[in-house]
């Protein structure tokens, strides 16, 4: 599925389900705390904490699908195409680390 398609998938939700999109500051504090559940999840999953009981029935997926969607909806109300900015990327990261990895001594 192509970014934009998402990002219009996100902006039909708004306008059926929500009532508008919160503004860029609490959707920003909406992102950070998304990202911080699933750091949670990673850190007791595959780190070294100890997962508690009322965590291990949480879902990755889900909850990294919910960063996914605050990110579209962040790119909605800014105005990005976040196709074109993650094409634009991966071409400049292609360019820049073509080799990087492979010779990183600390990868091997």
């Amino acid at each position: 599925m192509k970014l934009q398609n998402s990002q219009k998938i996100v902006d039909e939700w708004i306008k059926t389900h929500g009532v508008r999109y919160f503004n860029e500051l609490t959707n920003m504090a909406q992102l950070t705390e998304e990202v911080g559940e699933v750091a949670r999840i990673i850190a007791r999953r595959y780190g070294e904490q100890s997962e508690k009981e009322s965590d291990k029935d949480k879902d990755l997926g889900e909850e990294l699908a919910d960063v996914v969607f605050v990110v579209l909806c962040l790119a909605n109300q800014t105005g990005i195409d976040l196709q074109e900015a993650f094409d634009k990327k991966m071409d400049k990261k292609t360019k820049r680390d073509h080799d990087r990895h492979h010779k990183n001594e600390k990868l091997k």
